[in-house]
């Protein structure tokens, strides 16, 4: 096999595992604390409307008087260099990116009542070196 063809073999199993991974809403993908607060205001906006833009919560929970918590989560990560280092990908891998969270507080009449929008850096590690 010629160098050439070799290197290109290698360049592009490379390029293969090359990834990111997201999970969570979607919809909140391209949302900010900003743009949030532009769709959402407080004592207005129903439940009926936020589902309408944002879809299904992936969690909802209830306060002791009875209120619901609805929770939206989007996390995007990208794999790390390191995990594309020979021998070095066998001890540990690791992902950075960043996860965005939305809670919203419904009323008993299912109209918002509270909300807050976060987004933070994360990094996930695995393995020995990554302890």
């Amino acid at each position: 096999m010629k160098p050439s063809t070799l290197l290109t073999a290698f360049c592009l199993a490379v390029l293969t595992l090359v990834g990111c991974a997201s999970k969570g809403n979607e919809s909140l993908r391209k949302e900010t604390e900003f743009s949030i607060g532009t769709k959402l205001t407080e004592g207005q906006t129903t439940k009926a409307e936020v589902r309408k833009m944002l879809g299904s919560p992936l969690k909802t929970s209830f306060t002791d008087g009875g209120l619901e918590i609805s929770t939206y989560e989007f996390d995007n990560v990208t794999s790390d260099a390191i995990n594309y280092v020979p021998v070095l990908n066998w001890l540990g891998s690791s992902a950075s990116g960043t996860k965005k969270e939305l809670v919203i507080l419904f009323d008993k009449g299912n109209v918002v009542q509270r909300y807050s929008m976060s987004e933070s850096n994360v990094k996930v590690k695995t393995g020995l070196y990554n302890n």
